[in-house]
């Protein structure tokens, strides 16, 4: 009666632990993965007297301008489909532009926004119009501001001041029908289908990239080509 107990434990725990380890085998060789673009670069950090920086974190950029509450909608999707999932990485923020004199505007937007939370990595910038349109302007873009200083598509900023996209947004179908070439420089918060597919999705690669650094294994792609071809000359 133990030996059969002893066998069918064994199996059990074979069965249990055998794709457990054939997964652990395969994950290095598949998960390959490239990093989150760099569409431009340079970007004017923020100079004001709250000490919120783009430098050195990882950044959502909106910009809201001189009336937010038309930007509830966008800045709810914001929050729930970006701010809600990241929160809790390192150097995370959402740093949202607003112009100088609208605070109060400001203050109702974040209630319609925030309810009972407390957004402590969500800051609210107020800036006079000519550093908007400074900060804008080193940004690549499709669209302009409007007459309120405002947008509803958001930037991912690196802590280098880089700005990352895709340089090539076309889907599988796209390429083999040679369409035109597609890039994706920002994220529109309207578009909840956009920032669940493909903001989360590209988030997710950066955090991926920073946290390879921090461990000594990440590899741009020009130095993986370079093991390439060393290991082809081999």
């Amino acid at each position: 009666m133990k030996n059969e107990k002893l066998k069918r434990y064994s199996v059990l725990t074979i069965l249990f632990f055998l794709p457990v380890a054939f997964l652990l085998i395969l994950y290095p060789s598949t998960h390959n993965y490239e990093p989150l673009e760099i569409v431009n670069n340079n970007i004017k950090d923020i100079t004001s007297s709250n000490e919120i920086k783009l430098k050195d974190h990882i950044t959502v950029l909106a910009f809201f301008g001189n009336k937010p509450i038309e930007k509830a909608i966008a800045g709810s999707n914001l929050k729930e489909l970006v701010y809600d999932k990241f929160k809790g990485f390192k150097k995370f923020q959402i740093v949202v532009i607003g112009t100088e004199g609208v605070q109060e505007e400001y203050d109702k937007l974040n209630k319609e926004i925030a309810k009972y939370e407390d957004l402590k990595f969500w800051h609210y910038v107020f800036i006079p119009e000519g550093k908007i349109r400074e900060i804008y302007s080193s940004l690549k873009s499709t669209k302009e501001l409007d007459a309120n200083l405002a947008t509803d598509e958001v930037f991912i900023i690196d802590k280098d001041l880089n700005q990352r996209g895709r340089l090539d947004d076309r889907e599988k179908r796209e390429i083999e029908a040679n369409k035109p070439l597609r890039e994706l420089y920002a994220y529109n918060c309207i578009e909840v289908a956009e920032i669940k597919n493909k903001m989360s999705d590209d988030m997710r690669i950066l955090f991926t990239e920073y946290r390879q650094k921090r461990k000594g294994k990440f590899q741009n792609s020009d130095s993986r080509r370079a093991i390439d071809l060393k290991q082809t000359d081999e």
